[in-house]
């Protein structure tokens, strides 16, 4: 073993790890920007437009070609190369495909948390007395008839399925903070920041829509969005300290993270934002156009930076 590895100098213990410059920035950004886009229709607004206007939409096929091109070309080639290393730092051999399970159940956790909140909403409101209104990631939030624009009725369960909502997009966003916080290397942080802030930023406008829409008090949605706002940055710093581990195990620890947190970016884009941009009979060139414009984006990111 080499021991000079393992011995502590302070010029060599001041030296910042990779990136960190970045993922503090993106704290920042991460924080404010959800906010930003979250109040904008409480201060804009009277009466909330459609969640599924044509120019949001069109924001989100965007953001859904950056995080395609974001998972196949920079994450998920990472991940591989990470937990490979790891394993192969333990002198672990394996026949059963583990990088590819773990990326799964990262995709599965999420699915299995959104379909949960979806059926507590279904047993606490039946499904013909419903109708299903979608945020621009693909979340569902069900409003009962009765109230003018088939708004909840003042009282009803939707402060509660509001908060569910709330909560299960807030979990959801401490994976994906997760993902900044584990790269390694400006530039790859740089790639998922910007996918975070496209996709979050369209995230907490529909949300604040839809518990506007719900008949929530002002400080109720502002509660939601801060609650929204704080989860990316928490999975950052998370990220960020567990990238840090230096030892076999901590490598290998950071790999699973990473492949879970990739799982995410997958069941986002391939399950949530182009089925439900693309399910959607208007603007279908424009929106194919701005997919590939993202995906181009990241392309000629990673080319210059390679």
């Amino acid at each position: 073993m080499d021991t000079a590895a393992l011995a502590w100098s302070p010029g060599a213990a001041s030296q910042p790890p990779p990136g960190l410059g970045v993922k503090l920035g993106s704290l920042v950004l991460l924080l404010l920007l959800p906010l930003a886009c979250g109040l904008a229709p409480l201060w804009c607004f009277r009466q909330p437009p459609d969640p599924r206007s044509p120019m949001l939409s069109l924001v989100s096929c965007f953001s859904g070609g950056v995080f395609m091109g974001t998972f196949l070309l920079d994450l998920l080639p990472d991940y591989l190369d990470s937990i490979a290393a790891a394993l192969e730092g333990l002198r672990i051999t394996l026949q059963f495909p583990l990088p590819e399970f773990i990326l799964a159940m990262g995709f599965f956790l999420v699915l299995v948390l959104e379909q949960a909140t979806l059926a507590q909403r279904e047993l606490a409101e039946p499904p013909e007395e419903s109708r299903a209104l979608l945020l621009p990631n693909g979340s569902i939030q069900a409003a009962a008839p009765g109230a003018p624009g088939g708004s909840p009725v003042p009282g009803g369960p939707g402060a509660l399925r509001a908060g569910a909502l709330a909560l299960a997009l807030a979990l959801h966003a401490v994976l994906e903070g997760l993902a900044l916080g584990l790269r390694e290397g400006e530039a790859a942080a740089l790639r998922v920041l910007l996918a975070l802030l496209l996709h979050k930023g369209a995230v907490a406008f529909g949300l604040s829509l839809e518990l506007l829409r719900s008949r929530l008090r002002p400080p109720a949605v502002a509660s939601c969005l801060v609650l929204l706002a704080l989860m990316s940055p928490l999975g950052v710093g998370v990220g960020t300290a567990l990238a840090a581990g230096a030892g076999p195990r901590q490598r290998l620890c950071r790999a699973v993270l990473e492949g879970l947190a990739a799982g995410t970016f997958l069941f986002v884009t391939f399950l949530e934002i182009l089925p439900q941009e693309l399910g959607v009979p208007r603007n279908r060139i424009p929106k194919v156009i701005l997919i590939l414009a993202g995906f181009a984006l990241v392309s000629a990111i990673l080319f210059v930076k390679g």
